[in-house]
């Protein structure tokens, strides 16, 4: 009897610390960046224009109007940067490709009714249809359906002939995308502690986009969709923490040379040299109070006025957008200063509109850091690499022009020239953002309720130990040996 009950009892624990682990599980999605051929670059005017029309589509439900960036003329090379990550869905479950966006909130994905879509990718990647009429565990969003009457940031919803929930997403630039909602399961691998990691699924409701036009029409940047990781109700980390399945918090770690990569991780991190600084509340997009910049540890003189916050100024932190761009009232002063700094251990010229330098030594010896200071006194300090655009090399002396844009609206936008090489933290249950210097090629900590487990950048796992740990170890192994003793008791009374 007693050989018997043992292994079902055994079972019986396992099975049951696992289901209790779920609800506080990290989910992990491995990143990457699709860079073109080696040493292949493209005209920055190119990257703005691109920039230009996502501004427009990021600012289109503002009150008071879209805004508008000005764009100074300029074809300075730049290696092109794309992040992405891979998602699967459906029954039987099919991988797709999309560009992780904190712009926006929906994630779509390109279906194959859709006849104008882009059929192959200059990314090197291969495009995948979605087909829910492939997929056992696919539905569709109807029209009574509350999702539908839902206010969805930059989209329009509507009820089609069919009784199909309907959406538009209309670009600033003329490009955009339809399609309808609907409902499948999303698979993804949860951390459940002690360095386990098990497959798991739960349905999502998203985009299936049937018609495209514009830019998404191309082909050398075409993905399979768009992830977005907004505040809105609809994105995949405000459905999956509404149930439970992982915490409203994300972060990712952009890698910023050789072949990029990084880390994206829906969960929370362990890491004591973050900073944090609050969200400024009811705001559609990550708005941070920007207060003032300084050069070398000296603020700019910068009217307050320039970053103050409304419907149609502020500062937002968006992963779409490749590119920084500064309000006139900061570019213009932040520009003089840097060059007023370096002028005498560089040769400042002017190349195609840009503010440039010469540059004969290493970038750390000549160049000052830059420190964006945010409320709460988080601030968030800049390497030289992080506000200069490398643009080739004249006379044998490498060109380094300034890699911040000036615009004449009202709103600031940090890109990824700012957020790479950093863990960006996006905390909606607390309302903050947090960031630190990171290398992202190594390994980074994160939480559940009850453990901590290290994730390194493909999404792998080794084990990290912890009090939480412990603690867990501790209570399943007296639980098993006090269960172990009363069996023997039973056994022994029998005899």
């Amino acid at each position: 009897m007693r050989a018997s009950l043992v292994p079902i009892l055994a079972l019986i624990i396992f099975s049951s610390l696992l289901f209790s682990a779920t609800s506080a599980a990290a989910t992990v999605l491995s990143l990457h960046r699709a860079l073109p051929p080696t040493h292949h670059r493209v005209q920055v005017d190119r990257l703005r224009a691109r920039d230009r029309a996502r501004h427009g589509r990021l600012l289109q439900n503002v009150v008071g109007g879209v805004v508008d960036f000005s764009v100074a003329g300029s074809s300075d090379p730049y290696l092109v940067g794309l992040y992405f990550t891979k998602v699967k869905l459906g029954s039987p479950p099919k991988e797709y490709n999309v560009q992780i966006d904190t712009g926006s909130d929906i994630l779509w994905i390109t279906c194959s009714a859709c006849s104008d879509c882009p059929q192959t990718s200059g990314l090197g990647i291969q495009l995948n249809l979605y087909d829910s009429g492939s997929s056992a565990t696919a539905g569709l969003i109807s029209c009574s359906d509350p999702i539908c009457s839902s206010a969805v940031q930059t989209s329009v919803t509507e009820c089609s002939e069919s009784n199909q929930c309907s959406y538009t997403f209309q670009y600033g630039d003329g490009s955009g995308t339809s399609g309808y909602y609907v409902s499948d399961a999303l698979y993804f691998d949860m951390i459940l502690g002690q360095s386990f990691m098990a497959n798991s699924s739960a349905a999502i409701v998203f985009g299936c986009s049937t018609y495209q036009s514009g830019d998404l029409t191309k082909t050398d940047k075409a993905v399979d969709g768009i992830f977005g990781f907004g505040q809105g109700a609809l994105s995949v980390i405000s459905q999956l923490s509404y149930r439970g399945i992982t915490p409203k918090v994300f972060f990712h770690c952009l890698k910023g040379d050789g072949n990029g990569g990084g880390i994206l991780v829906l969960g929370e991190i362990l890491e004591p040299s973050i900073v944090y600084s609050p969200l400024v509340p009811s705001q559609p997009h990550y708005n941070l109070y920007l207060q003032s910049i300084a050069v070398n540890g000296q603020l700019l003189p910068i009217n307050p006025i320039a970053f103050a916050t409304s419907n149609s100024r502020g500062t937002i932190v968006d992963s779409g957008t490749t590119l920084t761009y500064l309000v006139e009232e900061a570019y213009d002063p932040f520009v003089s200063t840097i060059t007023s700094v370096v002028s005498q251990s560089v040769t400042p010229l002017i190349s195609k509109g840009n503010q440039c330098y010469l540059v004969s030594n290493s970038l750390a010896e000549v160049f000052p850091p830059v420190s964006l200071n945010f409320a709460a006194g988080a601030s968030m300090v800049l390497r030289p690499e992080e506000y200069l655009l490398h643009n080739g090399f004249v006379d044998g002396a490498a060109m380094w022009c300034i890699g911040f844009q000036k615009v004449q609206g009202g709103v600031t936008i940090l890109g990824d020239l700012v957020l790479k090489d950093k863990i960006v933290v996006y905390d909606l249950a607390r309302q903050w953002l947090g960031w630190a210097n990171y290398d992202c090629s190594l390994s980074v900590n994160v939480s559940v309720t009850s453990s901590k487990d290290e994730f390194i950048n493909a999404g792998q796992l080794s084990e990290s130990n912890s009090s939480g740990d412990m603690l867990f170890k501790l209570l399943t192994t007296g639980v098993v040996v006090l269960l172990l003793h009363i069996l023997v008791l039973v056994d022994i009374h029998r005899l």
